[in-house]
């Protein structure tokens, strides 16, 4: 669905898209777990786990969604969007980091070592525990930035990335692999996305809406464009 979002803005049929839902079981690989030579294997050990494996839009390494996770993405059209990278990066962060504190969280913007899908833009709470990772893909006059926010049970998070990772041979530090739960003891997804939707609204005239019917058949033909080719 981003990818057809994304494809639609690009092309000036849409204008900004956000877009918030609670995702089923899924491992999002990145372009460069694609290139390692343990990629089946990470494969396998994601099925094992319950999670279906899809190969994601934006870069960086596998990261995990699950019923209790929030997924998160923002089509933007932009005539130079290379320019506005880091500054949209610098948004999106800021504004989820400052939603999470109204929940009661100390959230952080940046990497915190042994993080899974390491990046500097990834929010933490306290120093300690990755509770949201976001990525970015540019293309022709457009740009979408995408992630996951992780509500409770990271140990559901930290379970199915211990194998992958080992197959795709990352070093990570489970105990990173934090929820906003953990601070925020019964936090929701309708929580977090009130708290996301009012933080955007700070900068942003937001107005509720639905996505064309042409958008939701073009994101089913590109299906077979994520998912992994192994055998």
């Amino acid at each position: 669905m981003s990818h057809s979002i994304l494809d639609a803005v690009s092309r000036g049929e849409m204008g900004e898209v956000l877009r918030l839902h609670v995702p089923g079981p899924v491992v999002a690989f990145g372009r460069s777990d694609r290139a390692t030579p343990g990629y089946r294997h990470a494969v396998r050990a994601a099925e094992a786990h319950g999670f279906d494996a899809v190969e994601r839009l934006a870069g960086g390494r596998a990261a995990v969604f699950h019923p209790q996770t929030l997924a998160f993405s923002w089509a933007v059209p932009d005539p130079e969007p290379r320019k506005r990278t880091m500054t949209r990066f610098e948004i999106t962060s800021s504004l989820m980091a400052d939603a999470f504190r109204t929940l009661g969280v100390d959230a952080r913007v940046g990497e915190i070592p042994g993080e899974y899908c390491p990046g500097e833009f990834s929010v933490n709470i306290a120093g300690k525990f990755k509770v949201m990772g976001v990525g970015q893909r540019v293309v022709s006059r457009a740009a979408h930035i995408g992630g996951v926010v992780v509500i409770d049970n990271a140990l559901r998070v930290r379970d199915v990335l211990i194998p992958v990772y080992r197959a795709l041979d990352l070093d990570w530090d489970p105990r990173t692999a934090g929820a906003l739960a953990d601070r925020a003891p019964g936090v929701d997804a309708h929580d977090v996305t009130k708290a996301i939707i009012e933080s955007f609204s700070t900068r942003f005239d937001l107005e509720t809406g639905t996505l064309p019917d042409n958008v939701i058949s073009a994101a089913s033909s590109l299906i077979s464009d994520h998912l992994p080719e192994v055998a």
